[in-house]
């Protein structure tokens, strides 16, 4: 393995960020994944200070290229070639989403393609699921299976070790002698991005199945999945109707100011008129 980064290899972990502002890491494996079939079991960690605010996520890669500089897509480059399997857990989409953080979803790209970090991608993704990954006592388990052209994902979230679907995709074309890696970014807001096990297991083939070496290597990545969709534009509160609801939320606030002190003043002249009452007697 190499690395690259704000990425720190111990004995225990590869902490690929620090909860700590516009840091980024990579870890890429060496060797190419020259299996037809595979299972990769990973187990990870991602936390933070952060109760509300944190971000930005963490990618799985099985890629043609080993890129150690940083990039756009979770500290690594745009317009790879080959699966990615990314774990976002803030929304940079300022408009409406068709579904929440965290969420994990899956892309493949054959090179040409370019990944929309503003709209998480919603436009790219072949499957995706929203999972509470992030900021958990016990660590989470996902599995990614690849086999016979069918990609599927299960997760344990809950530590109950019970998988949970998350999803699968067919006819979805790998070639082998790809290479694995991981990689995270953190921005304004920040997270512990940790890769605690990474195991991966060759599948069998399936008794009388062919596999011809030199024809995967030559495959071109493709998925048929959701289809690419156009972006659309965020939806944008025009300044007025903005202003309007901020004179409204100040005028409320100082209405309820007013009948705080109002109440106040009551119940103080109240006890004033009883003290001297009792002084009169």
């Amino acid at each position: 393995w190499d690395y690259s980064g704000s990425t720190i290899v111990s004995n225990n972990e590869i902490r690929l960020t620090p909860d700590r502002q516009s840091k980024n890491g990579r870890v890429w494996n060496t060797i190419p994944l020259m299996a037809r079939n595979w299972e990769m079991l990973l187990e990870f960690k991602v936390h933070g200070a952060g109760r509300t605010l944190y971000g930005d996520g963490f990618a799985l890669w099985y890629v043609a290229e080993r890129n150690l500089k940083p990039g756009e897509i979770f500290g690594a480059k745009n317009n790879f070639k080959g699966l990615g399997i990314f774990f976002d857990t803030y929304s940079n989409h300022n408009g409406e989403h068709h579904h929440g953080h965290p969420y994990v979803s899956a892309v493949v790209f054959n090179g040409t393609q370019k990944y929309d970090h503003d709209t998480d991608g919603t436009h790219n993704e072949i499957a995706g699921c929203q999972s509470s990954f992030r900021g958990q006592k016990h660590d989470t388990v996902a599995s990614i299976k690849y086999i016979n052209n069918v990609l599927t994902v299960h997760m344990d979230a809950r530590g109950k070790n019970k998988w949970t679907k998350c999803f699968e995709v067919k006819n979805v074309i790998l070639p082998i002698g790809y290479h694995l890696g991981f990689s995270a970014q953190t921005g304004q807001l920040a997270d512990n991005h940790d890769i605690l096990m990474l195991k991966t297991y060759e599948v069998d083939l399936l008794p009388g199945q062919a596999f011809n070496q030199e024809e995967a290597l030559k495959l071109v990545p493709s998925a048929d999945g959701e289809p690419e969709r156009p972006r659309s534009p965020d939806k944008q509160t025009s300044r007025t109707s903005s202003a309007l609801w901020t004179i409204l939320y100040v005028l409320l606030a100082v209405i309820v100011l007013l009948c705080v002190i109002g109440i106040a003043i009551v119940v103080w002249q109240k006890k004033e008129e009883s003290r001297r009452r009792k002084r009169f007697y």
